[in-house]
């Protein structure tokens, strides 16, 4: 049939295949040479399928960043904060220091080596714990909603979610995108406490409390997956 591109960053071209075998749509990456097939039933409309091809753009792109190079969390380690590239550098305190100047910015991790990445690990934990609080109390205000309460994990499938009791729950790696994406999907699911759809009338909401949020939701599809390229060995 051809080839289509998910545009982005990187794009990725993908093959088109038409099967009198096949039954469903399905989505094979190769773990061999990255190379991307989109298979489909004879009959079945090629928009139907792109309509698939697009709702799986999340997931194909997290599974293209575990191909590409990870980033071992150790000495010397490039880590982004808030989207800054800091260096990962052994540290004489006794908490994380963050340390930024025109010259360089530098992470400065105390304790042991075989204890930097987990030590590393839950100091940023704790930051991307404080930077989404304080987005998601900003925007509950805003909005005239109180949220129950705020979890942090280490998801691939979402960034965010929020409950039908008002339970918010993020990835604790949006501490390293840049801080008008952490902002965007704090304002996103606490939109949610209002309209539990994505409606006109939700992204009414978003725009509310927000503003513009095609371009911060645009960084994320195109470069999210690349957060997950970073290790944390506990």
């Amino acid at each position: 049939m051809g080839d289509v591109t998910l545009w982005g960053n990187p794009p990725i071209p993908v093959l088109l295949r038409r099967s009198a075998r096949a039954r469903r749509i399905s989505l094979r990456l190769s773990q061999l040479d990255g190379r991307v097939t989109l298979t489909l039933p004879k009959r079945l409309p090629q928009a139907q399928a792109l309509a698939f091809l697009h709702e799986k753009e999340g997931w194909l792109r997290s599974h293209l960043a575990d191909q590409l190079s990870t980033v071992v969390i150790a000495p010397g380690a490039m880590v982004p904060i808030e989207g800054v590239e800091h260096r990962v550098v052994p540290g004489s305190a006794r908490a994380v220091q963050i340390v930024s100047s025109e010259s360089c910015a530098e992470l400065r991790v105390p304790g042991a080596p075989d204890q930097l990445a987990a030590r590393l690990k839950g100091h940023l934990r704790t930051l991307a714990r404080d930077r989404l609080a304080a987005a998601s109390d900003h925007y509950s205000a805003t909005l005239g909603r109180n949220y129950s309460r705020l979890t942090l994990r280490d998801t691939r499938s979402r960034w965010g979610s929020c409950t039908a009791q008002g339970g918010l729950m993020y990835s604790w790696r949006l501490i390293l995108a840049p801080s008008e994406v952490l902002n965007y999907v704090a304002a996103h699911e606490v939109a949610h406490l209002a309209e539990m759809n994505h409606s006109r009338a939700f992204w009414d909401t978003v725009t509310r409390i927000h503003g513009d949020w095609k371009i911060p939701r645009r960084w994320l599809r195109e470069n999210g997956a690349s957060l997950h390229r970073y290790r944390f060995e506990d």
